[in-house]
């Protein structure tokens, strides 16, 4: 059966991937009997607004071309009260795409992405809500938000090697910081590195943090990092990438339906955006969205 597809574009995303992205999406569900509105938001603000009016119009299906950032951005208009119940796919064309991973959709094929989302093939996922904000990925807190902050201060270079300065500058300077944290109740304190609330496991491109989380069991995943020191950080790193972090003595794990963090000085990232500073109290919000995925 024919159905009405907004697709929404990042032009921008992965360095202008995102447009190409687009229009190979844009061609692959029209050639399988989908009537698509291609939408192009330059910028934040205008991505966010015509989602909105793309929702209120009436649509079948909202499909983000991009990364993280823009699938963050379909979810603060297909999560909550009053949501439109709207199913959500992804082509991704961002540098991270870790909510494709989620979904075993294809990461470097805008083809086979949007089959995806043609096969028709859906399930509902948790997302994890701080305030008034939704995010699907990890909530990140610590070593890796003061990179964030690091390098979105710096105007040069650009792209992934200014991360990598920044990472290295945080490197030299960074101390464990006091956490005060409340898991459904229970409070701990704790020294570290950094705390991560995960909805997901993943985030930052690959990085399992939160090891074994899943998508739909109502309950976010809350991974402690303790001190270490900076050589040892640096041989973690790579652990990050395949969850054998999870073996180290300064990990702890910890599940919880609803998350407070304090720490003096630190802010908390979220899907690759700034969420603000602790304290903040993150929940779990169950099957809050629908989603294309992958043929099981």
């Amino acid at each position: 059966m024919t159905s009405d597809i907004a697709l929404l574009v990042n032009p921008n995303a992965g360095r202008g991937r995102g447009a190409r992205a687009g229009r190979i999406a844009a061609a692959t569900l029209r050639d399988r009997g989908h009537r698509v509105r291609e939408l192009v938001g330059r910028s934040g603000d205008e991505a966010a607004d015509l989602a909105a009016e793309a929702l209120a119009a009436g649509t079948d299906g909202l499909v983000v071309v991009g990364g993280d950032g823009m699938v963050h951005l379909a979810l603060q208009q297909l999560a909550g009260p009053g949501a439109p119940g709207v199913p959500l796919g992804v082509v991704p064309a961002g540098t991270g795409n870790d909510v494709a991973r989620y979904l075993g959709v294809p990461r470097r094929a805008p083809a086979a992405a949007a089959a995806v989302v043609a096969d028709g093939h859906m399930r509902q996922m948790d997302l994890a809500r701080a305030g008034d904000v939704y995010y699907a990925t990890v909530l990140a807190s610590g070593f890796d938000s003061t990179v964030n902050e690091r390098a979105n201060a710096m105007t040069w270079p650009r792209g992934q090697m200014r991360y990598n300065l920044a990472t290295a500058a945080e490197m030299r300077t960074f101390r464990p910081v006091r956490y005060a944290l409340e898991l459904d109740g229970r409070r701990l304190d704790v020294e570290a590195m950094l705390v991560a609330v995960g909805n997901g496991p993943s985030y930052g491109g690959g990085l399992r943090i939160c090891e074994g989380a899943k998508l739909d069991d109502g309950l976010l995943d809350v991974v402690v990092i303790k001190p270490l020191s900076k050589l040892s950080l640096l041989r973690v790193y790579p652990l990050l990438f395949t969850g054998g972090h999870v073996r180290l003595p300064q990990y702890e794990h910890h599940h919880a339906t609803r998350v407070s963090l304090a720490a003096p000085g630190i802010s908390a990232y979220a899907d690759g955006e700034r969420l603000g500073a602790l304290p903040l109290t993150v929940e779990s919000a169950p099957r809050a969205v629908t989603v294309f995925v992958a043929r099981p």
